[in-house]
């Protein structure tokens, strides 16, 4: 009993250190690696925040958000435009990106919690198709396919390396956010209606307004996703808004884990790694995605950070029966 004592009270604390040293590690990583390393990995910084911010929709929260890729397009242009259209400080930008994509999160889920499971996605790939749209034609206001270059950073973020740190930072506090909201009660009730929304609404619960909730706070984060896009790459185009994006990083989530927090993440930098190495040697790199989907599917149904998530707990539960 003493051994079990010992191994909850250490657990969390272990975690605590690996995290941390983790997190140095990574602000390490400008002086370690090339320039270009340095870049890929703010592109999976970006990208981890993004899956995400989906995942508390379709992992925790069981909503059929197909069309996540609009919100984090939504956050970058409205940061590009403010820059490059406006005089506003760099600041009052950078707050506005993740405050409209909030915005239109709300929009579009006032209309799609009224409906359940696939039409739920399907109106939902309307309206983020109806937002492509626009912004594809409107030349005049957002340069249309052409999109946004050369956005105006200020000097703390003139460097690569800048950047990277800067992204870095917003990252490790988003996640903490994440964190805290899905082990808050809203979290837990998010999850409840996740696993039986007809017995939550039974007991009480009022589903449409708590998923209307967690719509606006994963839109938010996919808001600041786009806005460290814009950081790093100082361009937008209008393919941040469109489908296959969003079915990329279904596919991270589905490949990480969708009932882990850090499962996004992983999924993110298998993706972006197989996209940038592999797709130096041939075109056809998500064909290479589409088998490990396939055998991740058959076999590891729970993601990859999922098995190991399990294997780590069914060690874990051995060693608290030892006595």
């Amino acid at each position: 009993m003493v051994m079990n004592h010992r191994t909850k009270r250490t657990y969390p604390s272990n975690w605590l250190w690996f995290n941390t040293g983790i997190f140095i590690l990574l602000l390490l990583m400008p002086s370690l690696v090339p320039r270009f390393f340095v870049y890929i990995l703010g592109l999976i910084y970006v990208t981890s925040l993004l899956a995400m911010s989906l995942n508390l929709l379709v992992g925790y929260g069981g909503m059929y958000q197909f069309h996540h890729a609009v919100f984090y397009g939504v956050g970058a242009y409205t940061v590009a435009l403010l820059l490059t259209k406006t005089s506003f400080p760099m600041w009052v930008g950078f707050v506005a990106g993740p405050i409209f994509a909030a915005l239109t999160g709300l929009v579009v889920g006032w209309f799609c919690v009224r409906l359940t499971r696939l039409y739920f996605g399907m109106l939902q790939i309307s309206l983020g198709s109806l937002l492509w749209a626009i912004v594809y034609r409107w030349y005049k206001f957002t340069g249309g396919d052409d999109g946004i270059h050369g956005i105006p950073m200020p000097p703390f973020l003139s460097s690569l390396n800048q950047s990277y740190y800067f992204i870095l930072i917003v990252l490790g506090v988003s996640l903490v956010f994440l964190y805290l909201i899905l082990k808050s009660p809203f979290g837990g009730t998010l999850q409840a209606i996740r696993d039986n929304p007809q017995r939550c609404e039974a007991v009480g619960i009022n589903v449409r307004r708590h998923q209307l909730r967690a719509i606006v706070i994963g839109t938010f984060f996919a808001g600041i996703a786009g806005v460290l896009f814009v950081v790093l790459e100082k361009s937008v185009f209008p393919d941040l808004l469109f489908w296959t994006l969003s079915l990329e990083i279904f596919i991270m989530c589905l490949l990480g884990g969708w009932f882990t927090f850090g499962g996004p993440i992983l999924g993110a930098g298998i993706t972006i790694a197989l996209r940038t190495f592999v797709g130096k040697y041939t075109e056809y790199w998500t064909l290479i995605l589409g088998i490990i989907l396939i055998l991740l599917i058959f076999f590891l149904p729970e993601g990859v950070m999922g098995y190991f998530m399990e294997k780590f707990r069914g060690k874990k539960g051995s060693e608290r029966g030892t006595p």
